[in-house]
């Protein structure tokens, strides 16, 4: 652990008891003496505190909004110059094959756009940004600020209590709050498929700020199991599992995330990396498609299990990218690829588990629905 980065609230989680694992170069909570199985439950129940410091965090500014906007497009397949002040949108990184290189969270504060990224891929990404950009785009990596994330239903009315503006949020809202005297951007959004919030934070207020939320009732600590188990029960992508550099897009299911105004015949069609892919892909369809997993029984199919069309013989049609126990549907889920005529609902296929092949039903994601505030 000590050849590890450390988040602001690395003593924090050694005092309730964390184990610590090594996770994007940091060292991370897995859990706390509750427990994965208990932690998931909570979230879903009540509202689970989760640390995601280890994120990276970027201030992309110029000399306007339009500016800043049309720069960022230039990257992402994302409509960006439409993003109202204090809203947020998902977005993607692509590459000159149309795969995904990095996917992120972008808001809107004022004229500057502020971007959060994934740990494993901060460091190729500010590369990417400090490359792509022209000049008069500043990019400002953020390193004196910790991100926390406040999720469940419980989390609206835990952070009303210190700053009633809260409440009044609406998913994807991007506002600033005072939170136990401590000023935080704040965002309605998180990445459990339940309610809840992401807060940046001052890097010295973070441990405070921790503490003051966990002294609320209803709030307990989660860690990086349950935080897993709760975006796979949503049917939500884990960057480097789900999709990565060879995965477009509309195979992925993220189709949604790109807006019409991007898309053939819109005002700013393509113009990312990768567009002529991408939006064939959208007029012909993808030869892959990502689905929802439903084994049958009660045995886990987990990352890397082959999908076939049939119980004996034939050639792989598919794979698992994410699969484990699902807390609350009581039984196992998966996510994976499976080719575009094998992706309908309802379809039998088989997992290969341990040279015996089981079966699991292709069925409609997410698992668990979800709670978010609209």
């Amino acid at each position: 652990m000590s050849e590890l980065l450390k988040t602001p609230l690395f003593s924090l989680h050694e005092s309730l008891g964390a184990k610590m694992v090594p996770f994007a170069g940091y060292a991370m909570p897995v859990q706390y003496p509750m427990g994965v199985m208990q932690e998931h439950l909570h979230t879903r129940s009540g509202a689970g505190l989760f640390d995601v410091s280890h994120m990276g965090q970027v201030i992309l500014s110029g000399p306007s909004w339009e500016a800043v906007a049309l720069a960022f497009e230039a990257l992402v397949p994302m409509d960006v110059l439409g993003l109202a002040d204090g809203r947020q949108r998902y977005g993607l990184f692509t590459n000159e094959a149309g795969g995904i290189e990095d996917d992120l969270m972008f808001a809107r504060r004022g004229d500057t756009l502020f971007v959060v990224v994934n740990a494993a891929c901060k460091g190729a990404d500010m590369a990417r940004m400090r490359a792509g950009l022209p000049d008069e785009i500043t990019v400002e990596e953020l390193t004196d600020r910790a991100l926390i994330a406040l999720q469940g239903p419980g989390a609206a009315d835990a952070l009303a209590g210190l700053d009633a503006r809260a409440a009044d949020m609406r998913f994807m809202d991007v506002t600033d709050l005072t939170l136990g005297g401590h000023e935080v951007w704040a965002s309605r959004s998180g990445y459990t498929g339940e309610d809840g919030y992401e807060i940046s934070v001052a890097a010295q207020d973070a441990d405070a700020l921790a503490r003051t939320l966990l002294a609320l009732e209803g709030v307990a600590p989660i860690g990086l199991g349950a935080r897993d188990s709760l975006r796979l029960e949503a049917g939500l992508c884990l960057y480097g599992n789900d999709i990565d550099t060879r995965t477009d897009p509309v195979s992925a299911g993220l189709s949604w995330a790109i807006q019409k105004v991007r898309r053939r015949g819109g005002e700013r069609e393509g113009g990312f990396p990768g567009a002529a892919q991408v939006l064939e892909a959208f007029a012909n369809g993808p030869d892959q498609r990502r689905v929802g997993l439903k084994p049958e029984g009660r045995a886990p199919m987990r990352a890397g299990v082959e999908i076939f069309e049939t119980a004996e013989g034939g050639a792989p049609i598919g794979a698992v990218t994410s699969g484990g126990f699902g807390p609350t549907v009581e039984g196992p889920v998966a996510m994976g690829y499976v080719m575009a005529n094998h992706a309908v609902h309802g379809t039998q296929l088989f997992g290969e588990v341990r040279g015996k092949r089981l079966p699991v039903e292709v069925v409609k994601l997410p698992f668990v629905p979800a709670n978010f505030k609209r």
